[in-house]
């Protein structure tokens, strides 16, 4: 590669956008190749060819998200067309709402409380364990809360990743093994335990478990930017 072709891979926002595009295809073709085993998730693996292929090219994140802060853009709006397959379902979400906003306001006080919990008992550093507090959360939300309570915002992001990605692979089968194969249940436990992650995940496995996992993770970051900074506090005096 001549240094004239790859300073222009560098500069240019349209490699951020390419590289995403083709890490994403080349990860829903092994996903479907493996019939959605865990192990094959779109985002796991498209995360490690995504990661493999800065590294190679020497990009740094910066250089990548130059291009690829236009499809994050995008998010946006996909979170707000969230509504449309909730509509679709509303007879059962009005059927199950009591339910679901209990199982909401729990799941997210036992994300927060067993991660300082744990992180604490590790003897991990504070600045660690005030990161890892929002995990549950998505991003943004994340993001702010470390910032809130002290936390490290750049490590609440990454722990909001990892967190998602887990849940993404292990929230169909640990249900299935539960033999809870309700798509209500689905949805909910995984838009509470993994965010958006999670719910691009059972959105391949249906619109109805799609749905109610972005209801739940919506909710999970309301209520966890509003209890985890409490909750920190409390456990940590």
């Amino acid at each position: 590669m001549t240094p004239t072709v790859y300073e222009w891979l560098r500069q240019s926002p349209l490699t951020g956008i390419f590289l995403t595009l083709l890490a994403y295809r080349v990860a829903l073709s092994i996903s479907r190749r493996y019939h959605g085993h865990p192990l094959a998730n779109t985002v796991l693996v498209g995360a490690g060819l995504l990661i493999t292929s800065l590294l190679a090219l020497g990009l740094s994140f910066d250089e990548y998200f130059r291009g690829a802060s236009f499809i994050q853009f995008l998010l946006g709006p996909v979170t707000v067309a969230l509504a449309i397959p909730l509509y679709n379902n509303l007879a059962r979400l009005k059927r199950s709402a009591f339910a679901i906003l209990c199982s909401i306001v729990v799941g997210s006080v036992a994300g927060v409380a067993s991660a300082v919990l744990i992180a604490t008992a590790f003897d991990m550093p504070p600045q660690i364990v005030l990161s890892l507090a929002p995990r549950s959360a998505t991003t943004p939300i994340a993001i702010g809360v470390a910032e809130a309570i002290g936390g490290i915002p750049t490590l609440a992001a990454a722990f909001v990743i990892v967190t998602g990605i887990i849940g993404a692979v292990l929230a169909r089968p640990l249900l299935t093994l539960l033999r809870m194969n309700d798509e209500v249940v689905l949805g909910v436990a995984t838009g509470i335990a993994a965010h958006g992650i999670g719910t691009a995940r059972v959105f391949q496995v249906s619109e109805t478990a799609g749905a109610f996992a972005g209801l739940a993770m919506g909710l999970t970051g309301f209520v966890t930017a509003v209890v985890a900074p409490l909750l920190v506090h409390f456990l940590l005096s």
